[in-house]
């Protein structure tokens, strides 16, 4: 009989383990292959309308890796992308300028949705319009991309429950309170408040959204309408495109004060990948760069060639940062430790940006996100829930918190005469 030392035995049962123990890349795919990425925002319908004016016959959504042309670069989404990247679920956001006018702006955002519809009856082989929680589940059974609807922006209803009503009807099943600028009932969070929050008439949008089961967005908005809406909220809120403020100090992203109060309310925080928002070194640089156009454009107002000459000469002196996966898995790392593994997400902004993070250039990227987060210790668990268990509660959240207020009637609720 063979007599082995304990710390012998020890290192064979530590290497045994080992052996069986997944890999990072097979933790990551089985994951998504169990809970593929429900993705909160991404703006391709924005880029139909700007580069193909809504015609789908210009476009053709299977490949659009030959997009990039003088005006455009080229397109982070195409069908084929978004099955590599693993991704079963898509916000498809709605968005124009909030500086149109509030009934242009209602105009073309119906526009969009309509151009969504459009999109999802285009590629039927490959897309399913989701409407509830329910949908996206059948269409991950039926190897789809369920289709959702994100309005950003409040300035798109009007100012009217009204339309916000008629706009749920149509599909959308969130809304961004705000986009970057303060409008006549909530503040954002790049622009200069009016209310420290939200004005009476958007606790009335928020009540009504829950009533009728449309998720409350709160990216872009400020920190006083977060609070403000977490006070009233009785269902889940979602950030649909933010990260976390401790990691990259950006106002778009999410403070801890807010991450502490989502386990209470059950909102999810989809992570971001804009640079500007996963990387504080991208973001100071970028400030940087900004003040010194700012003094090139004040020593030389009248002559644009010595301007972008400085320009010139300060990029080649400070080459730009790029973001990274190990970023983007830090602001994970920090909404776990804050508010828990129940209440992260993913929204990456796909096609609302000039650039993301390396290795993640486009919508193929999501799996080494996941391989990254597996080697930080995720389990197939949490790697599930952040990918989309955790929005699909959220969303089940809502729909629960309509059917419990079926019987309240509509609002008739009327923004506020400005004041004298």
């Amino acid at each position: 009989m063979i007599k082995i030392s304990t710390p012998l035995a020890l290192a064979l049962l530590l290497s045994a383990g080992l052996a069986h123990a997944a890999a990072p890349e097979q933790t990551a795919r089985a994951a998504l292959k169990n809970s593929p990425v429900v993705d909160g925002h991404n703006d391709v319908p924005e880029q139909i309308r700007a580069r193909f004016d809504n015609n789908l016959s210009r476009f053709d959504f299977r490949d659009t890796s030959k997009t990039g042309d003088a005006d455009h670069m080229v397109m982070h989404t195409d069908l084929t992308r978004l099955k590599k990247g693993m991704v079963g679920g898509q916000f498809w956001s709605v968005w124009v300028p909030a500086s149109l006018p509030e009934a242009e702006a209602v105009r073309e955002v119906t526009e969009q949705i309509d151009t969504v519809h459009r999109l999802v009856a285009a590629y039927p082989n490959d897309l399913r319009l989701a409407l509830t929680a329910a949908d996206i589940e059948t269409a991950f059974k039926e190897k789809k991309i369920a289709s959702l609807i994100g309005m950003e922006g409040g300035h798109s209803i009007g100012s009217s429950v009204a339309v916000l009503r008629q706009m749920y009807r149509a599909g959308a099943r969130y809304m961004t309170l705000t986009h970057s600028k303060t409008m006549a009932w909530a503040d954002s969070g790049t622009d200069a408040p009016k209310f420290d929050g939200l004005s009476p008439f958007g606790v009335e949008v928020v009540k009504e959204m829950n009533r009728i089961g449309m998720l409350v967005d709160l990216s872009h908005v400020s920190e006083s309408t977060m609070q403000d809406t977490l006070d009233i909220a009785k269902a889940p809120v979602i950030f649909s495109h933010s990260g976390a403020r401790a990691i990259d100090g950006h106002g778009r992203n999410v403070p801890d004060s807010v991450l502490k109060r989502l386990p209470q309310n059950g909102g999810v925080v989809m992570v971001v990948l804009l640079p500007d928002y996963v990387s504080e070194k991208v973001r100071q640089w970028s400030a940087s760069r900004a003040g010194e156009e700012a003094r090139l454009l004040k020593l030389y107002p009248y002559d644009k060639a010595l301007v972008s000459a400085g320009l010139a000469a300060w990029d080649k002196a400070n080459a730009k940062p790029f973001a990274t996966i190990g970023e983007v898995a830090d602001h994970i790392d920090h909404i776990r430790a804050v508010a828990g593994i129940d209440h992260i997400g993913l929204g990456g902004d796909y096609d609302g940006m000039d650039s993301a993070p390396l290795g993640m250039e486009d919508v193929s990227g999501y799996p080494a996100l996941f391989i990254e987060l597996a080697k930080r210790g995720y389990s197939q668990s949490d790697l599930e829930k952040i990918a989309s268990r955790n929005i699909i509660r959220a969303l089940k959240g809502a729909e629960a918190t309509a059917a419990l207020m079926a019987k309240n009637p509509p609002s008739e609720a009327r923004i506020e005469a400005p004041a004298p």
